[in-house]
């Protein structure tokens, strides 16, 4: 039995070098991830970032993202999250990384499954939306594949959480969802956006959520007293083990500190 391994790294939000982020270091979170996946995770087949790389889109983060992943010993496909700037993205990783129709959006074919790293971002919006050309590349895409499982990683979820986040999910998901169901086999869809953990399924659609490798959050769910709290840790990956049985994706942490972070860290 084939067994693809890849890894999803999101949330990243890293600064210039040596600017912390919400009093966070997350280059330095970045590196420990990295070491942590050259370490248990080398024989990986690639690494997907699914976005928020920088936390204000500067040049200099990127510049910064593109030396810290250096050491990595497998290929890195890249998308964009709502605190990312397009514009300086592909200046620092070339503009081929950008599709005329599907913006920074990626196919990979492996393991006899198709990966689709898609672009759910749009200028101005913190929550998601996907336009009329990237629903239609999305559906071109999924046509290809119709002998293939698929699984889909993103950056904003597209399912409700019940959660606070649901304020800035992905706006027009009823139409994402139209073009998923072209396909007889969505085995994942993978987002990161929400700062937690996550598994649904929703209208048949198997979706997760993780964490992120910068701060998490509680889950704040209906009836849960007080307000949700921004917690330090844990940092963390997903570890995705597919088949031709099935999907399966772990979570493992690269820190561990959960502290209550204080509220003045996000003004």
């Amino acid at each position: 039995m084939t067994l693809l391994k890849f890894i999803v790294l999101s949330d990243l939000h890293l600064g210039p070098p040596g600017v912390p982020v919400n009093g966070l270091d997350t280059g330095a979170r970045l590196a420990e991830a990295v070491a942590t996946i050259t370490r248990d995770h080398a024989d990986a087949a690639f690494v997907l970032l699914a976005g928020d790389l920088a936390d204000r889109g500067e040049v200099a983060a990127y510049h910064h993202l593109r030396d810290l992943l250096t050491p990595l010993p497998m290929p890195v496909h890249i998308t964009l999250g709502n605190h990312d700037d397009r514009t300086a993205f592909l200046s620092a990783f070339g503009p081929d990384r950008d599709h005329p129709h599907g913006r920074v959006s990626q196919v990979i074919d492996a393991g006899g499954h198709r990966i689709i790293l898609l672009d759910t971002t749009e200028p101005g919006l913190v929550g998601g939306r996907l336009c009329q050309q990237r629903l239609d590349w999305l559906a071109a895409r999924l046509d290809e594949a119709q002998d293939r499982p698929v699984i889909v990683v993103q950056h904003h979820h597209a399912n409700p959480l019940s959660l606070p986040v649901d304020e800035i999910i992905l706006e027009n998901a009823e139409d994402y969802l139209a073009v998923l169901q072209r396909h007889p086999e969505i085995r994942q869809v993978i987002a990161g956006h929400v700062h937690l953990p996550s598994a649904a399924v929703w209208r048949g659609i198997p979706m997760t959520t993780l964490a992120g490798s910068h701060y998490s959050v509680t889950p704040h769910v209906p009836g849960v007293p007080g307000a949700q709290r921004q917690l330090e840790g844990p940092a963390q990956m997903a570890v995705v083990l597919a088949t031709s049985d099935g999907v399966t994706v772990h979570f493992q942490d690269h820190g561990d500190r959960h502290l209550t972070m204080a509220p003045g860290l996000f003004d």
